[in-house]
């Protein structure tokens, strides 16, 4: 019997209008152009300012450019994964909302929460489904609201992060060598009391209290994070390439979470990989959690040529971490034209 091979056959992707600048936060907060790219490596982020929209909106965006860019018949789509860490809603799920403005008939959808590792995870959950022969397309899509979360008034963390999303279509193939080839994930579940939001979960409800006492926005300790990032990402990153019996000079392309320039640089430094072999795009866009992965790919994939030899690395609150190994399938100039 062949083997069932998960490939990624096309990259969708969606930013909003409105540019958040270094100068604009700068009047908001105390901070400077200077400050923020020396510390994080970020000039400008998207923001999705329009009334009444949220994650949802980005997600079909992403994924309408998708089906349109593939020609794939949305009939034929199995099943819709939206990972996301700022969801329309507690319930329904985020996906159901995508599925039925697509008008995909045939699917199920379901949300994967995993913070900034989510697009990681679900590729991972998705290939899954493909090789166990059950099912031959799946949407993934990475997508984030970022801003709803974000306190304005917090110069330490509202530099940081972006709205986005990404998107891909994951489908089965019988050709060998290409597609997911092996993956590293772990949770070592101490970020809790590092990287979180204290209110609007079970534990602590809505009230009036959080709302006055502003605990439902993002909270970080900056330092322990970055630490954890660096530490973790490298070593997931060698993980893979141990397993695989790679050189960091084998690898075509490192794509890693855009969640801090000089995490990125001590990541690559660490591993051994050539900087000029890792996509980033943390400059315009900032950190868009579950949606940096598939807008780093949707803003590089003309460079992409079958057979390359991919590694994707993240790192998330938690904190959950990992790397994955994976062989481009078609080469990207003539579907990245069709934007």
């Amino acid at each position: 019997m062949e083997r069932i091979n998960a490939i990624i056959t096309g990259i969708g992707g969606y930013v909003p209008d409105y540019i958040l600048t270094n100068e604009e936060l700068s009047r908001m907060v105390e901070t400077s152009d200077e400050w923020i790219m020396t510390r994080v490596g970020i000039k400008e982020r998207r923001i999705l300012t329009e009334e009444g929209l949220g994650t949802s909106y980005m997600a079909r965006k992403a994924a309408k450019q998708l089906i349109k860019k593939t020609g794939v018949d949305p009939d034929t789509i199995d099943a819709l994964i939206v990972t996301t860490t700022t969801p329309d809603y507690k319930f329904p799920s985020t996906a159901s909302i995508v599925l039925g403005k697509l008008g995909l008939k045939n699917a199920f959808a379901f949300d994967l929460e995993a913070a900034c590792c989510g697009f990681l995870y679900s590729l991972d959950v998705a290939a899954t489904m493909i090789q166990s022969g059950r099912f031959k397309k799946i949407i993934v899509i990475g997508a984030d609201k970022m801003s709803s979360l974000v306190d304005y008034t917090d110069r330490q963390t509202c530099v940081l992060f972006g709205d986005g999303a990404g998107a891909v279509l994951v489908e089965a193939t019988t050709e060998e060598g290409v597609g997911v080839q092996n993956s590293f994930f772990r949770t070592d579940g101490k970020g809790l009391p590092f990287l979180h939001m204290k209110a609007g979960g079970s534990v602590c409800p809505a009230s009036h209290f959080t709302v006055d006492h502003r605990l439902h926005y993002l909270y970080q300790e900056g330092r322990t994070v970055f630490r954890y990032a660096v530490t973790n990402m490298s070593d997931d990153v060698l993980e893979i390439l141990n397993r695989n019996q790679l050189a960091g000079s084998d690898v075509d392309w490192v794509v890693p979470h855009e969640a801090n320039l000089r995490i990125i640089e001590a990541v690559a430094k660490r591993a051994d990989l050539d900087l000029d072999k890792v996509m980033i795009n943390i400059d315009h866009y900032g950190n868009t959690s579950a949606a940096t992965i598939p807008l780093a790919l949707w803003d590089n994939e003309a460079k992409l040529k079958k057979g390359d030899k991919v590694i994707f690395t993240a790192f998330g609150a938690g904190f959950v971490h990992g790397a994955s190994y994976y062989k481009w399938a078609y080469d990207g100039a003539e579907m990245a034209g069709k934007k």
